[in-house]
């Protein structure tokens, strides 16, 4: 799998139900961490909330998602949430639901429903796109060798996360999965240049 889908940017929608109010904001996320972040913001902002309910999925292998219902009868906020990501197939994604009570329950079906649909609308503000999915190296080269690397970046379509650009030089890059054998042979072939795969999480 060379590539997968994501959404462009983030968007916020809001869904009212029996007095409740349920704002939903989506965003592109990259890791656990940056999920936390974002949820640590929302809290901040938003005190008297009563629930702040979420779905994420990171990744291409399937495997790294969550949900969570933050109080919610279980099962009826945070999978909700998680389906509608996973029904218009994006990864590295989150969505959450901040959930203002309004004085009336709706009861499980009328939660799952509010959830469901104010999870939808956030992703239907927001355009989705196509991705390279990439592998992540660092290299070490003299600053001598800087244009010959920035060639193999270029051609290659590498993403540069980090650099730090002395007499020695580090670079961390992202090779997308189609181009990555031909571009480690590349970069291989070049005396001066060392290439370590790392992880990221």
């Amino acid at each position: 799998m060379n590539h997968y889908k994501t959404i462009e940017k983030p968007s916020v929608a809001e869904y009212k139900d029996r007095g409740s109010k349920f704002l939903a904001y989506a965003f592109p996320i990259e890791s656990g961490d940056d999920f936390k972040k974002r949820l640590k913001q929302l809290k901040e902002e938003h005190p008297k909330a009563a629930h702040l309910c979420f779905g994420y999925r990171i990744g291409v292998d399937g495997n790294n998602f969550r949900s969570g219902d933050d109080g919610e009868p279980s099962g009826s906020a945070g999978k909700p949430i998680l389906g509608q990501i996973d029904s218009k197939e994006v990864t590295n994604i989150a969505v959450i639901v901040v959930r203002y009570f309004g004085g009336t329950l709706l009861g499980v079906q009328g939660l799952i429903n509010a959830y469901k649909t104010s999870a939808s609308l956030a992703l239907q503000l927001t355009g989705i796109v196509q991705k390279p999915v990439l592998v992540y190296y660092e290299m070490h080269f003299d600053y001598t060798l800087m244009n010959d690397v920035m060639m193999v970046v270029k051609r290659f379509g590498l993403s540069i996360l980090k650099h730090e650009m002395q007499l020695f030089c580090r670079m961390e890059v992202g090779i997308p999965t189609e181009n990555l054998h031909l571009c480690l042979e590349k970069l291989k072939d070049m005396h001066g240049v060392e290439v370590i795969q790392v992880q990221k999480m």
